[in-house]
């Protein structure tokens, strides 16, 4: 079931029916688990017991570490102030100790899931020849959709009961929030409490909240279909055809690109916070205009925003986070940087990515310690002409970075690399690209990526400079007309969401 169809419209609207006709608390999260399943089912059937199975072993164990009662009883009429003081101190230490051996069995549990569907199957190509006959090479798993987020949510989870959040109570409720539909697969990565208070408080939506949904869904079907889709073609003719293409073509690839990947992305995410407001929920923000950063950790507290949060608070600050000195920092960004790439995939190309970023991040990090000791570095950072050269950085480092996540096999994204700067074009690539495919010109191309890239700068202007907004009667008179333009102006056949594959 697509976000982006008939049919999920029909679905979306048959639920939300059912859902506020129902007027108990309990039988509305039975309805959204019974939804989410259904839809899930739509994609991948078999892997539902699978998820179900998960979710139920981390409710439990989220009750077993959030149990703060010492399992042994002390009478304290028995036993004098002093005697009962060290007794309670042992006791609580003892089951402190178990609570954590929960914890750690929770995430090993979780972790070898991820890495037995993800990571296996690479890893024994890495060390086997694909010629070989052997019956692990021919070994291979499908992942289920969705899977990587769903066990950052588990982890997550199970490290806020830890700390003292307090556990679920109900397993419907902590299956509805692990099934939700509009986050189960692609996010936004969402935590538990967040979304049981908000079970604990719907409130049929206003007007106005309704218009934003509406709004949501179909600005982030715009975002998907009519242009994020129609970049990926040109994106998928290049790096598809590397010997043929120029560097002129290679250089318009990766900018068309990062702008697909993240209209793609924050798309999805539009959708699904759309969707999740017609419920009475709110999802968290995923973006915040990430390509218009002035430095790369600017960059990653506005680029896919919640997984930045989890690699910050159950990663970055579990190893000390900048508080253990300057060279333990940027060892601690680099780690979680290396963490962030591995987990978007198995091949090399994802590991170099997440390294490059570590080392901006490092390098941020060792230019704002030297800038402070410098007034007059910090000041040129701080006037216009050293925030365009910030800016230029920042961008000419992600954009390039982008190529080893597009191409994760390092020959492919080297070949990349070699033919940016002095490597002409086959002819015959832009009769096949530009006239055939595309009906437009590589002159015409770069107008258009220009016009995208203006109006997302337009749009920064007013909503974060101007702090200006449509109100909803505006937005509601442009609603249809997106839609329109979707089913108008979307490529046939469109592509599958970039993150579907992590």
């Amino acid at each position: 079931m697509n976000f982006i169809s008939i049919l999920y419209g029909l679905f979306l609207l048959s639920v939300l029916i059912i859902y506020w006709l129902v007027a108990q608390h309990k039988l509305r999260l039975w309805v959204l688990l019974i939804a989410s399943i259904v839809f899930y089912t739509s994609l991948q059937i078999q892997y539902v017991p699978l998820l179900l199975a998960l979710t139920f072993i981390n409710f439990r164990l989220g009750l077993a570490i959030g149990n703060n009662n010492s399992p042994s009883r002390i009478n304290i009429y028995d036993l004098d102030l002093q005697i009962y003081e060290k007794q309670t101190q042992f006791f609580q230490a003892d089951w402190n100790s178990r609570r954590l051996q929960l914890l750690w069995l929770g995430v090993i549990i979780n972790i070898l899931l991820l890495l037995g569907f993800k990571y296996v199957h690479p890893f024994i190509n890495f060390f086997h020849d694909d010629s070989t006959n052997s019956p692990l090479v021919s070994l291979k798993l499908i992942a289920p959709l969705g899977i990587s987020f769903f066990i950052f949510e588990c982890i997550a989870y199970l490290v806020d009961v830890y700390r003292g959040a307090p556990a679920a109570n109900q397993f419907v409720k902590f299956a509805a929030y692990k099934f939700f539909f509009a986050k189960l697969i692609s996010g936004p990565i969402t935590r538990f409490h967040n979304l049981a208070n908000q079970f604990n408080h719907l409130n049929l939506p206003t007007a106005d909240v309704v218009t934003e949904a509406l709004w949501l869904i179909a600005l982030g079907a715009v975002k998907k279909s009519v242009l994020a889709d129609r970049l990926g073609i040109y994106v998928d003719l290049c790096f598809g055809n590397l010997q043929r293409a120029g560097s002129t073509d290679l250089w318009l690839a990766t900018i068309a690109y990062g702008f697909q990947l993240y209209l793609d992305f924050s798309g999805y995410v539009d959708i699904a916070r759309g969707s999740a407001l017609l419920f009475g929920l709110v999802l968290p923000q995923n973006f915040d205009f990430p390509y218009f950063s002035t430095s790369i950790t600017d960059f990653w507290r506005r680029w896919h925003i919640t997984l930045g949060d989890w690699l910050r608070n159950y990663i970055y600050f579990p190893l000390g986070g900048s508080r253990r000195g300057l060279q333990r920092t940027c060892l601690n960004l680099m780690i979680v940087m290396l963490i962030a790439g591995i987990w978007h995939g198995a091949a090399l190309g994802f590991l170099v990515w997440g390294a490059f970023h570590g080392l901006g991040l490092v390098l941020h990090r060792l230019t704002h310690t030297f800038s402070d000791r410098l007034e007059s570095l910090e000041n040129f950072w701080h006037k216009p002409l050293g925030t365009i050269a910030a800016w230029l950085l920042t961008q000419l480092m992600v954009f390039t970075s982008w190529i080893w996540f597009r191409l994760p096999n390092l020959q492919d994204s080297t070949l990349v690399f070699k033919h940016l700067w002095g490597y002409p074009a086959d002819t015959q690539f832009a009769q096949k690209v530009y006239v055939e495919a595309l009906n437009i010109s590589q002159y015409q191309l770069e107008i258009l990526l220009g016009m995208i890239a203006i109006c997302m700068a337009v749009i920064y202007y007013f909503n974060r400079q101007l702090k200006l907004q449509f109100n909803w009667p505006v937005k509601l008179l442009f609603v249809l007309p997106c839609f329109y333009a979707v089913w108008l102006l979307a490529p046939e056949g469109s592509l599958p969401y970039i993150y579907f594959d992590f």
